[in-house]
């Protein structure tokens, strides 16, 4: 009831902040002296009809079959940005653009879209958002930019729009509240689109990600909160709905790796993995865990994934060859992950890699997994240790070796 009650608060207060900017006034970039030409940056002009139309509730609009060049602009509350179908806001080109920030509690650079403390946020209107980020793949250690960040918002709603090749992140909330991302396209190349994550929920709550085609780089989703050796306090990610999806390459649907604030409460339905790394991918560490709880997982179809299923305590580092079976106890620390209160039901595998991946550890269990109607082909079968777990209907084939192999500390069988 809690997430349902949810989602229709995301539901609600979008729907009315469109309904409320029906009738809103229009202000066109190109009257503020944006080319939209595809070679001058158009940055100031853009930010202008930003700031004088914000107060007035307005539509910031780029239209004419145009690409417009931008350095960073920031987003104010109140306010629609439209980038009309066949119109194009591209990311300049030149990383000093760009300024060095502190961003996420660690060196960055400024996303090419931004908003902070602001709420009532629409991004729409059936265009393109570039990043432009090929310059930076190349290196892909040097600090880089997402590509739109809001920052402490509030009532964010993002639809009919495409947003592609990120430099790194492509969007993310952080420490956010009620967005809903919706019949959208978030894309970016692989491989040479390094860490191009989709969309990544960080300590943030009540988000609906609904019928959006996600083919990146990195993780199609990835919810997280907190960072590795986090000294806290860190916030929870939690209050989460993905539905109606595909993920096509990528790196699946994530929890983590960074789960320091914990994360609570994600419910994923009737989503669509095809050509994924991973599909349902729960990944933590002794170095950055919390309570990671309450997840569903219903009617989701899978082809041609790396690992079907993987929950696992190992990212990070930890783990070794043989798996967590050859992993010591630990003493319990405030990083340690306690990942339980899973259900994953109704979902059909075929052309996998691996079948599962379950390694919990030896001081903290995966607890109370519960597998139903789960029915899985893949090259290697599915490997279990530390995990306690009760199913029913769980068929696996494996074209080599054991379909099941139950390691150390498991409770419960596959059946």
């Amino acid at each position: 009831m809690k997430k349902a009650i949810a989602s229709l608060v995301v539901l609600v207060s979008c729907c009315g902040l469109a309904a409320a900017q029906s009738g809103a006034k229009v202000c066109e970039a190109k009257k503020y002296g944006a080319t939209g030409d595809g070679k001058t940056l158009d940055t100031i002009a853009i930010q202008k009809a930003i700031d004088d139309c914000a107060a007035k509730g307005a539509i910031v609009r780029l239209a004419g079959a145009a690409k417009f060049v931008s350095a960073p602009l920031i987003l104010r509350s109140h306010t629609t940005l439209e980038v009309a179908t066949g119109t194009t806001l591209e990311a300049s080109s030149n990383h000093d653009d760009f300024p060095a920030i502190e961003v996420f509690r660690e060196h960055g650079r400024q996303s090419l879209l931004s908003a902070k403390d602001a709420e009532d946020i629409t991004i729409r209107g059936g265009g393109v958002i570039d990043g432009n980020g090929a310059s930076w793949w190349v290196d892909p250690r040097q600090p880089r930019p997402r590509l739109i960040v809001f920052d402490h918002c509030k009532h964010v709603l993002m639809e009919n729009i495409t947003v592609q090749n990120s430099p790194m992140w492509q969007i993310v909330p952080y420490y956010s509240e009620d967005l809903t991302f919706r019949n959208m396209k978030v894309l970016a190349p692989e491989p040479e689109g390094h860490n191009t994550d989709g969309i990544n929920p960080f300590s943030s709550k009540h988000i609906l990600i609904e019928d959006v085609y996600i083919d990146t780089g990195d993780d199609n989703v990835a919810i997280k909160s907190g960072q590795p050796n986090s000294p806290g306090p860190d916030d929870p990610s939690e209050d989460i709905t993905v539905r109606d999806c595909t993920f096509m390459k990528g790196h699946g649907l994530s929890v983590g790796s960074e789960t320091a604030g914990g994360v609570h409460n994600v419910r994923v339905e009737r989503v669509t993995f095809d050509g994924t790394t991973q599909g349902i991918r729960i990944k933590s560490g002794r170095d950055r865990g919390n309570d990671i709880s309450d997840f569903v997982y219903k009617d989701l179809t899978m082809k041609n994934v790396g690992t079907a299923i993987q929950i696992t305590d190992y990212y990070g580092g930890g783990a070794t060859r043989e798996g967590a079976a050859a992993v010591k106890q630990a003493a319990e620390t405030r990083l340690t992950p306690h990942i339980h209160d899973i259900t994953i039901e109704n979902v059909k595998v075929t052309g996998a890699k691996m079948a599962m991946d379950l390694e919990g550890l030896p001081e903290s269990p995966i607890r109370n997994l519960v597998l139903k109607n789960v029915q899985i082909d893949a090259a290697k079968g599915a490997k279990v240790y530390y995990t306690e777990l009760s199913s029913q209907g769980v068929v696996v084939h494996a074209q080599t070796g054991e379909a099941i192999t139950i390691g150390a500390g498991v409770k419960g069988e596959l059946k």
